[in-house]
């Protein structure tokens, strides 16, 4: 297959906040798969940007091995086979994993099982949205971790996410009081009318800790926490006894050039017995229908709100990363490349 292959690689590592100058664009020769072994071929359609990405390209030990610098930048996708002869990924099967940030990539038979076949009439935007990996890390993360019972208060920071919007929606699904927390007027006004929480904190305006205090004096029996630092420790100055405080992510110091102090208040995890856990939605995996069958019963019966954040160009991918953590995302974040053959 003749043509080239555009790929944004790791120009460096980032110190302080990320952007498009940590990123280098490249053109190459197309890449060509070893059909007979069975390596299929797969153009890219759409990314998907998530804030643990931040941490992928850190010399670090983590999850998943550091980005090297040099390579393609690696993200969740869909993509679509346009060269096989693997039985398993025939020609034109859309599939979904992760990725990297380049037009087309080879899949060896070992990576291709790591790739998801699409459903039937579920489009690209759908499958990384809310039937993606975020809503799975909502579903197992609140449920799974966080026990809920109904009468529950929760809170939920970051929940205009795309995270923290399907918490929130499954919190009041499963009969629990919630409360979100969210920056500006707009995500504020959409987790009321369109989310149905029973109250929001406007980060930028508000209080956070003085805003606890009035909305839960009896105490947050749930804190499923996307963001860390100051609004962790305010958390935990109201939670009540025997709570559970569910660490998803801590996106307020994804890009601090040092490390912020930590809560000042974790005493009270013991003189109220609470227990604080973090998760990796990559251990649920195998679990994934489970989830995917209660997310399309609420999508379908119009129980859940979501949002997507589409931009274009792949020119303009380093800078939707970036979007992110300026904030100005709204739902979750992707890009689109191409749509299928």
């Amino acid at each position: 297959m003749a043509g080239t292959n555009r790929q944004w690689l790791l120009k460096e590592r980032p110190v302080g906040m990320i952007g498009p100058q940590h990123f280098e664009l490249v053109e190459s020769g197309m890449p060509t798969p070893d059909l007979a072994s069975g390596q299929v071929l797969i153009k890219t359609l759409m990314l998907g940007f998530d804030p643990a990405m931040r941490g992928w390209v850190m010399d670090e030990p983590s999850y998943l091995p550091p980005v090297p610098v040099g390579d393609p930048m690696r993200a969740s996708g869909v993509g679509q086979v346009v060269e096989s002869s693997n039985p398993a990924l025939p020609r034109g099967t859309l599939v979904q994993g992760l990725l990297n940030w380049q037009e087309y990539s080879i899949a060896d038979p070992a990576t291709a099982r790591a790739l998801a076949a699409l459903p039937a009439g579920v489009p690209p935007n759908l499958a990384l949205g809310i039937f993606g990996s975020t809503s799975l890390t909502a579903y197992f993360g609140f449920l799974d971790i966080g026990k809920p019972n109904p009468g529950d208060t929760v809170l939920v920071s970051g929940a205009a996410g795309a995270t923290g919007s399907v918490v929130a929606q499954i919190a009041r699904l499963k009969g629990c009081r919630v409360v979100g927390i969210a920056g500006g007027q707009e995500k504020c006004q959409w987790l009321r009318e369109a989310c149905k929480l029973d109250a929001v904190i406007d980060y930028k305006r508000d209080a956070i800790d003085q805003q606890l205090g009035l909305l839960c004096p009896d105490g947050i029996d749930i804190f499923f926490d996307n963001v860390g630092g100051d609004t962790l420790e305010a958390a935990i100055n109201h939670m009540a006894d025997f709570g559970r405080i569910v660490l998803c992510g801590a996106i307020a110091g994804y890009n601090d050039a040092t490390p912020r102090p930590g809560p000042h208040n974790l005493m009270q995890l013991i003189t109220r017995r609470i227990r604080m856990q973090g998760f990796i939605v990559i251990d649920y995996l195998a679990r994934a229908p489970e989830a995917i069958a209660d997310l399309t019963q609420w999508v379908g019966a119009g129980q859940l709100a979501w949002r997507e954040d589409i931009q274009q160009g792949f020119e303009n991918i380093p800078a939707t990363l970036q979007r992110l953590y300026d904030g100005r995302n709204c739902g979750k974040q992707m890009l689109k490349l191409a749509d299928p053959e």
